[in-house]
């Protein structure tokens, strides 16, 4: 099968997010400028830098999140473990700007160090970040958010033997369509020699 995106694909569902996929979730929190939390996932996240350490992630519409983000410089994202799912969908609802997704999903939230955001407390690691650029893709209303983390918090119970062990905390990522996969198996490769 060959189609071009602007032609349609003829299948019943988009195979797009399918084929990129698996996606880490970027479990975003931010607050508004009236000091209202929110929390919602995204699965078009991704780190893109090591030094400085920098992540992005996209939004398709003119959420909460990137309103907040456009007024504070500053973002949080949160990394989702097996435990959390039910938490991180429930945050995901379209709710009023004036509702907080905290409450919503019923997450202890904890402040920040480096920025003015909250974060999910029980997360197995968070990332706090001040916006470097916001860019407009094409489309109607897609958007690219990159952020310098300037404030790690890792769970203790995450580290072992001086590595960041995810199989501890199993963590969850996006597949197409309304499908998820939980990461519980790792192996290591090492790169050939030259």
């Amino acid at each position: 099968m060959f189609y071009r995106p602007e032609d349609g694909h003829g299948l019943p569902h988009n195979p797009f997010n399918a084929i990129v996929s698996p996606r880490p979730i970027g479990w975003i929190s931010s607050k508004s400028a009236d000091g209202v939390a929110n929390l919602a996932p995204y699965s078009f996240f991704n780190a893109v830098a090591y030094v400085p350490p920098q992540v992005m992630f996209s939004s398709t519409n003119e959420k909460d999140s990137l309103r907040n983000i456009r007024d504070s410089g500053t973002f949080c994202v949160n990394v989702v473990s097996e435990a959390m799912l039910h938490q991180m969908n429930e945050s995901s609802a379209a709710l009023p700007p004036e509702s907080d997704e905290f409450v919503r999903a019923g997450l202890a939230s904890a402040p920040c160090e480096t920025i003015d955001c909250p974060r999910v407390a029980d997360a197995p690691a968070a990332l706090e970040c001040k916006v470097t650029e916001i860019l407009q893709l094409k489309g109607a209303a897609n958007f690219a958010i990159f952020g310098e983390v300037t404030g790690v918090h890792i769970r203790e119970d995450c580290l072992r033997d001086g590595r960041f062990d995810v199989t501890s905390f199993v963590p969850i990522a996006r597949l197409g369509y309304m499908d998820y996969t939980a990461v519980r198996e790792v192996f290591e490769l090492a790169r050939p020699e030259v």
